[in-house]
């Protein structure tokens, strides 16, 4: 029996990671939870995987998850970062599952790491703002990190088992989202309602919006690095709008090693939770003669410039992908409200990196600083381009 906790339960993530418990009541048990506002989903969870301790983002939160709680489940209600943390610690967790939005949860992953806890991470924010900081620690602490991006746990199993001395490179496939085909003039045009149109994955609402700009491929790209231990160079993205290759390994050989399945983040979740073993999976099988067809094509830059952007904050290093990450967040965020165009958003996020003066990554308030730094300015220089409205 494994011990799980999960911070982000009530996201698509965290419902899907609790569906792989119900799937293997025998093996997987949840002792702590966390999530960011919704205590009433919170409360229906806690009822029924009676978890020891769980915690919500605001204390204004929390008050209301002991009013939709009973009385003795769960023992202990938790707020903000301590809540989080409290969460990730839990001394009886095997397993924390990072699967809340945003950098709220770095504290919490840290302090996982530090207490020796396999970290399966869903949260790119965490690796991209902190990547030096978190992949160090968890050397010191013995800890394993698990991927559960669906690209990122395809290259983990294309990998099991060999030196990274054999890998040329990595291949992240992206689905291209909505607009792949869209000119530059269209691009103009698009709106929020739009952009949320995923073709193939349902996600979150900032999530979509990354993948339509493809700054979602960009953020993984910098994941791989500290993940995998490869360079920038070392990192290729193509487009594969069927989502049936979830990602590939280039060896020295040429050969090259593919993961291939169905569209579900049951899977990834389940590889992260019973690695090394597999366990049978309630999922249906691949149909590849009914797939038909496995397209690939080189990203479009031109178009989709975030992807540069993160490639840029890549080989730059220091704090410049903290700032490439808080000013994307920013943009996306204005974008949404209606108040800034879909080609503004790496305007903003450009104007963020051009402005930032790079500095190393030192420790957690070195990050946060400049996290805190690019927001201000990436709404400064937002305001400069709001559409009029």
């Amino acid at each position: 029996m494994k011990n799980l906790a999960i911070l982000g339960s009530t996201g698509s993530i965290g419902r899907s990671a609790l569906a792989v418990v119900d799937a293997h009541p025998s093996r997987l048990r949840v002792v702590a939870l966390a999530a960011g506002d919704n205590a009433e989903l919170l409360a229906e969870q806690c009822a029924r995987y009676r978890p020891d301790v769980a915690a919500m983002a605001t204390a204004a939160g929390g008050d209301r998850l002991r009013t939709a709680c009973a009385p003795s489940h769960p023992r202990t209600v938790a707020s903000g970062v301590e809540g989080l943390i409290a969460v990730a610690t839990h001394p009886a967790a095997d397993i924390v599952l990072c699967a809340s939005s945003g950098t709220a949860a770095l504290e919490a992953v840290l302090a996982a790491i530090e207490a020796g806890k396999r970290m399966a991470i869903a949260n790119k924010e965490v690796l991209v703002m902190a990547g030096e900081l978190v992949t160090a620690a968890a050397r010191r602490h013995g800890a394993d990190i698990l991927p559960v991006d669906s690209e990122h746990n395809a290259i983990h199993q294309c990998l099991h088992g060999r030196a990274g001395s054999e890998v040329r490179r990595i291949i992240l496939t992206a689905s291209g989202g909505p607009f792949r085909e869209h000119t530059l003039e269209a691009l103009h045009g698009v709106d929020p309602e739009a952009a949320l149109q995923h073709p193939t994955w349902r996600m979150g609402r900032k999530i979509t919006i990354d993948s339509a700009t493809l700054m979602n491929k960009g953020l993984e790209v910098i994941e791989a690095h500290w993940l995998f231990g490869v360079s920038a160079g070392q990192i290729d993205v193509v487009i594969h709008p069927q989502s049936i290759v979830h990602s590939m390994v280039e060896l020295t050989d040429g050969s090259v090693i593919a993961q291939l399945g169905v569209t579900d983040m049951r899977l990834p979740i389940q590889y992260a939770c019973s690695y090394p073993e597999r366990w049978e999976a309630a999922l249906p099988s691949l149909d590849l003669a009914r797939a038909a067809r496995l397209d690939f094509a080189p990203p479009p830059h031109d178009r989709f410039p975030c992807l540069g952007l993160a490639y840029r904050a890549l080989r730059t290093g220091g704090t410049l992908p903290v700032v490439l990450n808080a000013a994307n967040e920013v943009a996306v965020e204005i974008f949404l409200e209606g108040k800034l165009g879909f080609m503004d958003i790496p305007r903003v996020i450009q104007m963020t990196m051009d402005a930032h003066a790079v500095e190393p990554p030192a420790s957690l308030e070195t990050v946060r600083r400049v996290d805190r730094w690019a927001r201000q300015h990436a709404r400064d220089t937002a305001r400069t381009l709001e559409l009029t409205v």
